[in-house]
């Protein structure tokens, strides 16, 4: 596609930006909620510490957690009972849920074992690309999407706001929502179904590397995530070594790795260009996965002792 020249809108860069709609990008589909995991990647979460991001979990949470954490996503329902009592959560509480999250179209039940289904089988799959990195190239070009939808009620517009941060974009103001091109254009494909029609898409040409990198510190709060991250990781390395020792592990355990999949999906998968020096994603996720080997041993002891 040609290249005009004109400024990126709303970015007050006098760069060139594509004349017409990305025909890569797809439009048209049904809506549906993209999930309730926070605003993803585009979010600006700041630097939290670990023990704000320990949340308490009800029974519909923690059972959508329990799933999504579990592969393949499927749990009998008397080992979610199990674990809900684990949690001080009531076994009449959990059953309740866990129709209601049937009757919602969330969950499957298929002679006692619950499995997701919708919207949160879309979340597991946003959680599970978040444990890898960004792609292995970047071009310089950037993807923007340029809400187009007006007049809609304020519920639509925080499901919208939710699935363009799904997708990595940061809000650059109002309607204008960017990132740089690299990751795949196709990624998400039910998170896009939501988006539709109600957002043009445009891929702008390179900037300049101060440039860029401006940007990128105005899309994302890149030293709050690096701070959470980085308070992360030592609280993954403490666990990890608690584990065989903390009777509380159960519990505790599942709570960090929780909070830790809900900060990686909020990583903005910056290009190597444009990540800044010591970023502690890599380590993060080396961190994870290690102590998620470990604790799953631990979980399925647990569910193993349930009679």
């Amino acid at each position: 596609m040609a290249v005009l020249p004109g400024p990126v809108a709303g970015t007050g860069l006098g760069r060139p930006v594509l004349n017409r709609p990305d025909p890569t990008r797809p439009a048209g589909g049904s809506a549906s909620r993209p999930g309730d995991d926070g605003d993803g990647p585009g979010g600006r979460t700041g630097g939290l510490a670990v023990d704000e991001l320990l949340q308490p979990f009800s029974a519909r949470s923690l059972i959508a957690s329990a799933l999504i954490g579990s592969h393949p996503p499927a749990l009998p329902g008397r080992l979610l009972v199990a674990l809900g009592e684990r949690f001080g959560i009531g076994a009449g509480t959990t059953r309740v849920a866990l129709s209601r999250m049937v009757d919602r179209g969330e969950l499957t039940n298929d002679g006692g074992t619950y499995a997701l289904a919708g919207d949160l089988l879309a979340r597991q799959e946003r959680q599970d690309r978040s444990r890898g990195g960004p792609g292995p190239g970047w071009d310089g070009t950037w993807e923007q999407g340029v809400v187009t939808a007006t007049g809609r009620p304020a519920a639509e517009r925080a499901r919208l706001r939710t699935a363009l941060a799904s997708l990595g974009l940061g809000e650059l103001r109002e309607g204008v929502w960017m990132r740089p091109a690299n990751l795949e254009p196709d990624r998400l494909p039910a998170v896009r179904a939501a988006v539709g029609e109600q957002v043009s898409w445009y891929r702008i040409a390179p900037l300049d590397d101060d440039e860029a990198n401006r940007l990128a510190s105005r899309l994302y709060d890149l030293d709050g995530w690096a701070a959470t991250a980085a308070a992360l990781g030592d609280a993954i390395d403490r666990a990890h070594r608690a584990l065989e020792t903390d009777d509380d592990a159960v519990v505790s355990g599942f709570r960090l790795a929780s909070a830790t999949l809900r900060h990686l999906i909020h990583d903005p998968h910056l290009p190597d260009a444009l990540t800044p020096a010591g970023w502690p994603a890599a380590r993060l996720r080396r961190a994870y996965e290690d102590y998620e080997r470990a604790y799953q041993r631990l979980l399925r002891a647990f569910f193993r002792s349930i009679r």
